[in-house]
């Protein structure tokens, strides 16, 4: 891993047993959508299979897979400019790339981040629409630390940070 993309990381989380589990994906992953949806049907799983992305201090992915049904939240669709996972998640969600016009209105207000997918991703795990869009919109928060605090919502926080270790050292 390089210094440019040593914040960029992909998780799978599951559950065995009635144990939440979890494990790093090649960082790889984290400008691949197809694949990171592969990865996640890959891994056995109770109650389905989460998958979390984050690239750099720029946007996160969350993905759910669930037999075929993929739910995905991507939190901020500006970073479609500048990151292809953000742009295959936008596709996959069949909302339009902003042209340049709307992404100077949404990057005008510094304060505004437009997230993009299911708000209601994590709503049966407990994390309800409000509460995921207010940590999404938390502009002071790195996006690890985002999900470090939706893996402690969602009860699964000791295999997120461990997995994360793994990355950070």
């Amino acid at each position: 891993m390089t210094d440019e993309d040593a914040l960029d990381f992909a998780i799978v989380i599951y559950r065995e047993d009635g144990c939440w589990d979890a494990e790093l994906l090649p960082v790889t992953l984290t400008s691949d959508l197809e694949g990171l949806i592969h990865a996640l049907r890959q891994q056995p799983s109770e109650s389905g299979t989460i998958g979390l992305v984050a690239v750099g201090d720029e946007f996160f992915v969350a993905l759910r897979v669930l037999g075929e049904r993929v739910d995905v939240f991507l939190s901020d669709i500006a970073a479609s400019w500048d990151f292809p996972l953000a742009r295959q998640v936008l596709e996959y969600l069949d909302v339009p790339v902003p042209d340049e016009e709307e992404l100077d209105e949404i990057l005008q207000d510094e304060e505004t981040v437009l997230p993009a997918g299911d708000l209601s991703i994590f709503a049966d795990l407990g994390l309800d629409e409000m509460e995921l869009g207010i940590l999404s919109g938390d502009i002071d928060l790195l996006p690890e630390d985002v999900l470090s605090s939706i893996a402690a919502r969602l009860g699964f926080s000791d295999p997120f940070e461990r997995a994360i270790e793994s990355v950070f050292g």
